[in-house]
């Protein structure tokens, strides 16, 4: 269990930060309008609204997850009576806190996390705090930007192992599965219907594409904005309001978070 707890921790670090360190770009999809990826970003980050989500593997409920972001807690603050002044959100920087629980694949016990993600007033993330928890373990990352590392806590009943990686390092995420979890990595793809990481498929660069669509919300079409990618060979999918709120996510392993109002699938 504690070695499927770190290759998830680790592999939760290394998708995000894939999203927040490599180059994104934007183009077009189907018939949809093509839009800015920057555009699509500062409504996520400036969201007023928390996106509350369940999580669903292969239909299942499975668990659930929140987003909030500082701009939607500085607002529920604000005097609705009063107009904000002009940049007062951007002030201090953006944050970003998500916080949930799930169960996925053969896991016996339900794992939490919580982590938030700090960006300058230029929307370039700074630090990444996250903590996944067990019954039995305790995970902990904490990542800085400017000096581009990475601490890892693995807290295992009354036995602690802490480790030190750089960016570099995380190019390579086989041998830190590997090195965390030893014999178990290999067969902890498999439980999460996730496919082998070789270094071609590590070394490539994840390409966004940014776009405006409509999609059917309970029985209404509104519009939303698309973000789209390939990650790991499968195809990932983020639908955002237009007001920042995350509507839906599809990730590999047939795993999906959405809100209620969202059809079924």
């Amino acid at each position: 269990m504690t070695a499927r707890l770190t290759f998830l921790a680790i592999a939760a670090f290394w998708v995000t930060m894939n999203v927040l360190l490599w180059q994104a770009e934007f183009g077009a999809h189907g018939n949809d309008t093509p839009v800015p990826l920057e555009l699509v970003w500062k409504k996520i980050l400036t969201a007023p609204d928390v996106s509350s989500l369940n999580v669903y593997q292969k239909g299942d409920r499975t668990g659930y997850c929140e987003f909030s972001t500082s701009v939607g807690q500085q607002m529920a603050a604000l005097d609705e009576d009063k107009v904000p002044p002009e940049g007062w959100a951007a002030h201090a920087g953006y944050q970003v806190h998500f916080t949930g629980n799930i169960s996925l694949g053969d896991f016996t016990n339900r794992v939490k996390f919580d982590g938030r993600i700090q960006f300058n007033n230029l929307r370039q993330w700074r630090e990444l705090n996250l903590k996944i928890i067990s019954r039995l373990a305790l995970v902990e990352i904490h990542a800085r930007a400017a000096n581009q590392t990475l601490h890892l806590k693995l807290s295992n009943g009354g036995a602690m192992m802490e480790h030190d990686f750089t960016f570099a390092d995380l190019q390579n995420p086989n041998a830190l599965f590997h090195a965390l979890a030893g014999n178990f990595a290999d067969t902890l793809f498999g439980g999460v219907d996730l496919p082998q990481l070789t270094p071609a498929v590590a070394a490539q660069k994840i390409q966004w594409n940014a776009s405006r669509t409509r999609v059917r919300i309970g029985s209404e079409a509104v519009p939303v904005y698309r973000l789209e990618t390939s990650m790991l060979g499968y195809t990932v999918t983020v639908d955002v309001s237009t007001l920042g709120e995350i509507l839906r996510i599809e990730l590999p392993g047939n795993i999906s978070a959405r809100i209620d109002e969202w059809s079924k699938p």
